[in-house]
């Protein structure tokens, strides 16, 4: 509740979608299950908020034409559910590098690349470590209001302690994830 109060904060300078000059800021949370590649039978589930930063105008081509953003997530909640045991944890991705393709009608799609980290109360996976990295990949869509975005994306998550431990097996997923969140240009 509290974060639908910050997000309306921002009703004076309300745009409908990423333009170069402005910010995004979203609340999301995200689930999904282990893929082959890595740990088996282990599902995670997560909830974060975003603050971005739209950096450019439109540029390239057709298809491909569209507006760069840079963006930090805070990740207060982790959980991943391991035949073992659960893990509680949180994380931060200073690194999230997001390409907005031009808006058609109400949809603004996106691709992304993101980094980060988790610290969890015990090993993910389990035997390894409770530090770990957490790189990603997604593709979604902002579906664009009058007042609120709402954001839907397929996410690969692939979490790994990078050899800071041994064995390093690593955890992969492929999560559904869900926002509600504002684009806004300050004056």
């Amino acid at each position: 509740m509290a974060g639908l109060l910050l997000l309306g904060c921002c009703v004076s300078w309300a745009q409908v979608g990423p333009e170069q000059g402005g910010h995004e800021i979203q609340i999301w949370a995200a689930g999904g299950h282990s893929v082959p590649g890595g740990t088996q039978d282990t599902n995670v589930a997560d909830i974060g908020v975003r603050y971005g930063w739209i950096i450019t105008g439109a540029f390239l081509p057709s298809l491909l034409r569209g507006r760069f953003e840079y963006a930090v997530d805070a990740v207060p909640l982790y959980l991943v559910f391991q035949p073992a045991n659960t893990a509680y944890g949180a994380g931060f991705d200073p690194l999230v590098l997001k390409w907005n393709f031009e808006r058609r009608g109400k949809l603004s799609p996106y691709l992304e690349l993101s980094g980060g980290t988790l610290f969890s109360n015990v090993n993910v996976p389990t035997y390894t470590n409770t530090v770990n990295f957490t790189p990603s990949a997604a593709f979604g869509t902002h579906i664009l209001g009058a007042k609120y975005n709402w954001s839907l994306e397929v996410r690969y998550l692939h979490i790994s302690n990078a050899g800071l431990a041994s064995p390093n097996p690593g955890l992969n997923t492929v999560q559904v994830r869900v926002g509600v969140g504002r684009f806004w240009r300050g004056h």
